[in-house]
């Protein structure tokens, strides 16, 4: 299988160095990338094929994986209309709608669309794929093959919950980051040193959902489990459910959906 990323940053990155630890053979996989800098970092640190145009490696691919900012999306497209014939076109831009890419390609529609996050630097991510009905098993395959090389994969037959995987995972490890930072501070503010700190706080969140990945429960057992009566941890979450930490956090996300949903109003119906 042959492959094209349109676009050569920290994403394509992290697929390109999965799919090269999964046995992805290196010489089958090339990227695009006008920057001359982002071209120079993939051959550095991956050893593949760079180029600065489509041209030169999207005809002869079997995918081609568009992974440029959603403000790029439509030009990245148009650029690539006269250059396809039957591959499989894998979109990871937050927030562009498959009809919009279908209608800037020429009303091609061997497109899957796909929602990865940042973990999959680490081989450690999960990503929602969502494929167009003209789609054939064997493509729909090909692109489980290239995201699963960096984490787990969920398929999705409602387009629209896209916007929900991207405000949920996609924008997840941010919200994760944001509650490491808060455990940190704590420590620091309780007069733990910050090194000390920073491995209590991590490792907390590691153990944590380590557990998690290896039990059948829910959420709300394994956190009763861990919730004595009258204990510090009780108190803990008193404090939070009186803040309404949860209804804040729910909120949050669901404002990063609508997000997700303007994004596609923005750069794709218009465009």
């Amino acid at each position: 299988m042959k492959i094209t990323f349109i676009g050569g940053g920290n994403m394509a990155a992290a697929m390109i160095g999965g799919m090269l630890a999964r046995g992805f053979a290196v010489g089958d996989i090339h990227a695009v990338d006008v920057i001359d800098t982002a071209r120079e970092r993939l051959r550095r640190d991956l050893s593949i094929g760079t180029y600065a145009a489509a041209d030169q490696c999207a005809p002869a691919s079997d995918v081609v994986i568009l992974a440029v900012k959603p403000q790029q999306m439509s030009a990245a497209a148009r650029t690539l209309r006269p250059l396809i014939r039957q591959q499989l076109i894998l979109s990871i831009a937050a927030g562009i709608r498959t009809a919009d890419l279908s209608r800037w390609l020429g009303d091609y529609r061997n497109i899957v669309r796909a929602m990865p996050n940042t973990p999959a630097l680490v081989r450690a991510g999960v990503s929602g794929l969502y494929a167009m009905a003209q789609v054939s098993q064997t493509q729909r395959n090909a692109a489980q093959s290239l995201l699963d090389a960096v984490g787990e994969t969920v398929w999705l037959d409602d387009e629209s919950q896209l916007d929900a995987v991207t405000a949920l995972s996609g924008s997840g490890p941010a919200y994760v980051f944001y509650f490491l930072e808060a455990l940190q501070e704590a420590g620091r503010a309780m007069g733990l040193p910050e090194a000390a700190s920073r491995a209590l706080s991590l490792h907390t969140l590691l153990g944590a959902a380590k557990l998690a990945a290896a039990s059948s429960e829910p959420a709300e057992t394994l956190r009763a489990r861990v919730t004595s009566k009258g204990g510090t941890t009780e108190r803990a979450l008193d404090e939070m459910e009186a803040r309404q930490v949860k209804q804040h956090l729910i909120a949050a996300i669901r404002a990063a959906e609508a997000r997700s949903r303007e994004l596609g109003d923005e750069f794709g119906g218009s465009a």
